[in-house]
């Protein structure tokens, strides 16, 4: 798809992802990419604009993370975010040195609207700013647009070399107007137009997988969540029964799930495909068998998936492609140039180096959780499929704390279902981002019918979020909550004590393990 690029260059700032994403909300497409991403790739890409990301390090130390000087010599606009601004000006002859006094939160910052990056741009807003180093004094050329009480260059700009660069976080919710501040910036100087298109993306990705499977027999690993989901949608309309979709029916999966994805994808559906499923709860508990470790779970069932689709393959005959529902905040959490590495996921950093396929295909790769919606909507999905509850790919496997045995997953099981039956009497399940029920390590004396228990604590779990990148506490009602718990600890076996976790992402991740 010949379309508008906005590429982000990530020098190591947990906000990256959230960048592209606030971009992407302008209608302009934007992808992340390493700081080392070599400047003739850059040339050839031909973005509008690049957007140096935040990072933890310090611009004058030998050691921290740069781009060669060249980059803001192309005549492409630059605009620089907290590490990126310094580097900004760092690499323009400025200086940067430890700051007096360090932000961390909301600032008020004062703003210059004579600035183009600013234009229709309150005075005076509100600004998520984290940093301890500051720009002392600005290079030859450039001029400050926005202030602080203690910070002297909350802002500034070049418009002559179209470099632009803020210390504060325009990409984070906290900031006001972040996104009109980033839309300022790919409109009014990268000259977008706005061409990107969830239609679009849909329209060319049918086409582009029609020509890259051509006469091929495609396997799909469908979990029935809403990204493999939507790839198996995808795949069905560029090449019909060349796809079959294979669904591992692994005692991981949400209480009486197996039955739904069968009911939608097998051969009672909608859609033009071939459906298998697979009973394979006890091979898949007899792999998990005394293991604790997070990283480790995600591993075995990552290659466990692989080794059984590969098997299948092998039953149905030669299968050249194999199809998975990755998303780009897999991909990001999985490790991307200077980024830590926050989980492996099963279908990105847990995949087997063995993989006896001619290629992967991951249609939805670039898109986020949100935008995998818009585009099964466009797909003609129904609503209750495209909008149910997201689910990890190694399923409630890292919804359990320390060994996953079958008892252990049916607790799980019965929690959530309540949990989720209850959210959704209330009406809560539309304005939830996402909200489950998990199983701790721990145990804990009780008292039940007179007698003394000793048995679990589940954990209930729910979060607001747009794109899944960050996530804020949902403040579910007390007594919701309360008859939550009341029926789960009254229902569920080998469970007496139910607990809320009250905690955003960061500092936590979304899922437990």
């Amino acid at each position: 798809m010949d379309k508008e690029l906005v590429i982000v260059l990530d020098f190591g700032g947990q906000y990256n992802q959230l960048i592209a994403r606030r971009v992407r909300e302008c209608n302009v497409y934007c992808e992340v990419h390493p700081y080392t991403l070599d400047i003739g790739k850059i040339r050839e890409m031909n973005p509008k604009g690049i957007i140096f990301t935040g990072g933890p390090d310090s611009v004058y130390n030998e050691e921290s993370p740069r781009c060669g000087k060249e980059i803001l010599g192309l005549g492409i606009p630059v605009l620089g975010i907290c590490y990126g601004s310094q580097l900004i000006a760092y690499l323009s002859g400025g200086k940067v040195k430890t700051a007096p006094v360090s932000e961390f939160g909301k600032t008020e910052v004062n703003i210059d609207n004579s600035s183009v990056l600013f234009q229709d741009v309150p005075g005076n807003i509100i600004a998520w700013m984290s940093h301890t180093d500051y720009i002392a004094e600005v290079p030859e050329g450039f001029r400050i647009c926005a202030t602080t009480p203690v910070c002297p260059v909350a802002a500034m700009e070049c418009k002559e070399k179209k470099l632009y660069a803020t210390q504060f976080h325009p990409e984070v919710m906290h900031t006001q107007q972040g996104t009109k501040i980033l839309s300022n910036f790919v409109y009014n100087v990268c000259g977008c137009t706005g061409s990107w298109k969830m239609s679009s993306f849909v329209d060319e990705t049918i086409k582009n997988l029609r020509e890259k499977v051509g006469n091929g027999k495609v396997l799909c690993a469908l979990s029935g969540g809403v990204d493999s989901s939507v790839a198996a949608v995808l795949l069905s309309k560029a090449v019909g029964k060349q796809l079959t979709c294979v669904f591992a029916d692994h005692g991981l999966l949400r209480k009486n799930e197996g039955d739904e994805v069968e009911a939608v994808f097998g051969p009672d559906g909608p859609y033009d495909l071939n459906f298998i499923r697979v009973n394979c709860q006890e091979r898949f508990y007899g792999k998990l068998k005394g293991v604790t470790e997070p990283e480790q779970k995600r591993k075995i069932i990552g290659e466990e998936f692989i080794r059984l689709f590969e098997e299948e393959a092998k039953k149905i005959g030669a299968v050249d492609f194999l199809v998975q529902g990755t998303i780009y905040p897999d991909v990001i959490e999985s490790g991307l140039g200077k980024s830590a590495v926050i989980k492996s996921h099963h279908n990105v950093g847990g995949l087997p180096e063995c993989v006896n396929f001619k290629e992967i295909i991951e249609p939805l790769r670039m898109l986020f959780k949100d935008e995998v919606r818009k585009a099964g909507i466009e797909l003609g999905i129904p609503e209750h499929l495209v909008f149910r509850q997201p689910f990890p790919g190694p399923g409630i496997g890292i919804r359990i704390i320390g060994e996953v045995t079958a008892d252990k997953c049916h607790i799980v099981q019965d929690a959530d279902a309540i949990y989720r039956e209850e959210i959704a009497k209330a009406g809560l399940d539309k304005s939830l981002g996402q909200y489950f029920a998990a199983l701790t390590n721990m145990r804990s004396v009780g008292v039940m019918g007179d007698g003394r228990t000793y048995d679990y604590a589940v954990v209930l779990r729910a979060v607001n979020t747009s794109d899944f990148m960050t996530a804020e506490l949902a403040q579910i009602p007390w007594d919701v909550l309360g008859k939550v718990a009341s029926r789960i600890v009254n229902e569920v076996k080998g469970v007496n004590r139910v607990l809320y976790d009250c905690t955003g992402k960061p500092p936590a991740t979304i899922e437990f393990e």
